[in-house]
């Protein structure tokens, strides 16, 4: 089925604006004069490592924000930086292999690979939009409620919209649908992808555990659903009505469900291999559901079911090729990216940052330290852009920050995730919104995701005032 919209417009050769072409040679002077500024600056409080691990840290979020090298080359860069200039013993900065987290992104892409390759996925997206998609309004709210469905098969929101995003294209090519109207069904898909993972711990196999481990603990899959299962719902309803609002369709359409009938039917019955899938995803999230009981981690528990699915004859859904899958270049970033917590935290960098950006004394009303938490986490993500950067440059801080009020550390964490993850102007603030941008992906520009953005701003700041922080009152958090 091809991702080719009817109605895009037709590629232009215009000549870029200056910027535009010379960004990575900019980004590469400015990430070096940045680093070198920090190092000459007296900074008094910082220790010499504190200095050179927050010089570091900076160079390595202006070259990811300003796309310097590929985002595992400059986390390779920076944790070799970290080493060579004894910012942290290797130890520490390496510490991240060893953790289950690593292994949760790794069994996470793998699972979406067998999700994918064994047409699961598939057979379960069009059992659902034959069902319920008949108008424009419902191809929308399909693409968030899909994404939520779609969340216990495929741990990660990448895969997960690429495969909704295929099953749209032939709405809408079925339809004739213009390019405006399919840049909006793109965004639903891809922007609607950020709410959409916050709910459950696999909604996400990479930030929702980074963000639900605090002090070397990390959220069980229930207790993650406990706390945020209700504000990441909301964010998601809250993202879906603004889209609504702002995005009428330019044309009245109906959905040919006959012609996707006839796309569903040409799966044919359930094969052997997407029974043997269903088996094992089924029952890691049986497993993950029940961690707190049996006190697997839900890495290790990605693993089994990985390795599970490929097996011979109980599994063979996984071949060899399946390894191309699991992305070596977003697991060094992963590790470079917690790792400025962890060597801030090793050097007393995160400890300063909370001092500079924070009040002296954090607010004892919860409402007002999440109103707080959230403007300085939307600011600084508004700077830096990257999600993962910042939340392992602000999440610590936030924790600090929290913990001084009498707070769980976990809600400096979780509210600093909710504001990072569900905030973005451009694209380049989401990666589940830059991964959209283009012809190749949703159709949709970095207009069309400014304008859903700005809006969607504030619903980080009412789902963090509004609904969280009730919430874990009920729920015992606070």
């Amino acid at each position: 089925m091809t991702t080719a919209s009817a109605g895009a417009p037709a590629q232009q050769s215009v000549k870029r604006p200056f910027f535009s072409r010379y960004k990575r040679e900019i980004g590469a002077i400015l990430g070096v004069a940045v680093a070198l500024l920090i190092m000459a600056l007296p900074i008094e409080g910082l220790s010499p490592e504190g200095k050179k691990c927050l010089a570091i840290s900076l160079f390595g979020v202006v070259w990811w924000a300003m796309g310097v090298l590929q985002p595992g080359y400059t986390a390779l860069l920076m944790l070799t930086g970290w080493v060579l200039f004894n910012v942290a013993p290797a130890e520490t900065v390496f510490e991240m292999w060893t953790s289950p987290l690593v292994y949760l992104v790794i069994g996470g892409y793998l699972i979406a690979a067998a999700v994918d390759s064994s047409g699961l996925g598939r057979r379960i997206s069009y059992a659902f939009m034959t069902r319920f998609v008949s108008s424009y309004k419902s191809v929308i709210i399909s693409a968030y409620v899909m994404g939520l469905l779609l969340s216990f098969l495929i741990p990660h929101p990448f895969p997960r919209s690429f495969l909704i995003m295929s099953i749209m294209a032939g709405i809408i090519k079925s339809a004739k649908l213009p390019a405006k109207d399919a840049a909006n069904i793109g965004l639903a898909v891809f922007a609607g992808s950020a709410p959409t993972s916050m709910w459950i711990l696999t909604g996400d196999s990479l930030l929702n555990v980074v963000a639900g481990t605090v002090n070397g603990t990390t959220l069980s899959w229930i207790d993650w659903f406990k706390y945020m299962s209700v504000p990441g719902l909301a964010a998601s309803a809250l993202t879906c009505l603004i889209q609504l609002f702002l995005f009428k369709p330019s044309v009245e359409f109906t959905v040919d469900k006959e012609a996707l009938r006839k796309e569903a039917a040409q799966l044919g019955p359930m094969s052997a291999k997407e029974k043997r899938t269903l088996f094992w995803v089924g029952l890691a999230v049986l497993f993950w559901a029940t961690d707190a009981v049996h006190g697997i981690h839900p890495g290790w528990i990605a693993v089994l079911a990985a390795l599970g699915l490929a097996l011979p004859r109980i599994g063979d859904v996984l071949k060899p090729s399946s390894w191309s899958s699991v992305p070596l270049q977003t697991l060094f970033f992963l590790i470079a990216a917690m790792g400025i917590g962890k060597v801030g935290g090793y050097t007393g960098m995160n400890e300063w940052v909370a001092n500079l950006v924070l009040p002296a004394t954090a607010p004892s009303n919860p409402f007002v330290c999440a109103a707080v938490v959230t403007a300085v986490s939307v600011g600084i993500h508004m700077v830096l852009g990257s999600v993962l950067a910042v939340l392992g440059i602000v999440a610590p801080t936030m924790i600090t920050f929290a913990t001084s009020a009498g707070w769980d550390p976990l809600v400096g964490s979780l509210l600093c995730y909710i504001a990072i993850l569900g905030h973005w102007i451009l694209p380049m603030h989401s990666m589940n919104v830059l991964v959209g941008v283009g012809e190749s992906g949703g159709y949709y520009n970095d207009i069309d995701a400014a304008k859903l953005g700005l809006p969607v701003t504030l619903v980080v700041f009412i789902v963090n005032i509004l609904v969280a922080i009730p919430w874990w009152m009920v729920t015992g958090l606070i």
